[in-house]
């Protein structure tokens, strides 16, 4: 009888929990991956040098421990993070065919690639403030945005995406998941996670709604305001060559912010309303919308911004 018991207990967790995942790339697109994965590696190798590169000049010099810098080196971090979690396996399935992510690994991408994903967006919102104080109040700046305000909003934004994260994991650790174990996309993320369990979801996604809302919509808010504030500062300049130099940066940083917000809005909203749309669209989304941003962040920031560039012409 106790035999017996083990038995079924131990087929009990075997049915919660299956050993593995098949992650399929992208649905529809098996064929092409093989040559999608040249662009996305280069990506990578971008993304991973034009970060580390920024890391490494941040932390040597001096000079650069000041707000602009140490929250761009916050968001090189997270950038970092973002590409590291998702690239190597994506790539793993479309040059090797390897498929296979362990549940709990799987949960471990899932964690870190949410996470990270909260921390680029709160960095967003820091960096766009640290903007707005610059232009629109520069003479206190350096008292509003002093090293210990600088290290709390950092800390800040890491720990409200490893809170709100968390649980969504957890409550994925406690679902049954039967015999379906299918990700029709590249990277464990949450929802198509969420679409294999077998009982009842509506926690899952009710609380995967709640976050996105209650992190997109405030960041986005924030983000808008702080460049409307800026904007309206810079058309008071008496330079038009000074305006058209500060309107260029602004516009640059909006359309890097852009490339992260909407395709993660469509990704977002594609999971709970866009059944018609092609998977095959939306898994690309997804994918650009944490490679595009890493990619081109260190560009942007790094070679708009003449100290930084100075320096990194110097090295």
């Amino acid at each position: 009888a106790r035999d017996k018991e083990g038995f079924m207990s131990l087929n009990s967790t075997a049915f919660s929990h299956p050993a593995y995942f098949l992650l399929v790339g992208i649905p529809g697109m098996e064929k092409e991956q093989f040559w999608i994965a040249f662009p996305v590696c280069i990506m990578y190798a971008i993304a991973v040098l034009g970060n580390i590169t920024l890391l490494l000049i941040i932390k040597t010099d001096p000079s650069l421990h000041e707000p602009m810098y140490l929250f761009l080196a916050m968001l090189a971090f997270s950038d970092l993070g973002i590409s590291t979690s998702m690239l190597p396996k994506m790539l793993g399935i479309f040059w090797l065919g390897s498929r296979e992510i362990g549940f709990v690994s799987c949960l471990a991408q899932l964690f870190f690639i949410h996470t990270f994903s909260l921390l680029e967006s709160g960095m967003l919102v820091a960096m766009a403030l640290d903007r707005y104080v610059a232009i629109c109040r520069p003479l206190r700046y350096s008292s509003i945005l002093s090293l210990p305000v600088v290290v709390a909003l950092g800390s800040l934004v890491l720990v409200r995406g490893v809170l709100l994260v968390s649980p969504a994991c957890f409550l994925l650790h406690r679902m049954p998941f039967c015999q379906h174990h299918i990700i029709s996309h590249s990277y464990c993320e949450h929802m198509a996670v969420v679409k294999l369990a077998c009982g009842d979801t509506r926690v899952n996604v009710i609380y995967g709604l709640f976050v996105a809302l209650t992190v997109t919509g405030p960041d986005i808010l924030l983000i808008s305001v702080s460049y409307t504030m800026i904007l309206r500062a810079v058309m008071r300049l008496s330079s038009t060559e000074a305006r058209l130099k500060a309107f260029s940066t602004c516009v640059s940083h909006v359309c890097v912010i852009l490339t992260f917000y909407i395709p993660a809005l469509f990704s977002f909203l594609t999971h709970r309303f866009g059944k018609s749309i092609p998977p095959y669209i939306h898994i690309m989304m997804a994918n650009l919308y944490l490679l595009v941003p890493p990619t081109l962040n260190p560009i942007v920031y790094g070679m708009r911004t003449k100290k930084l560039w100075d320096r990194v012409v110097l090295l």
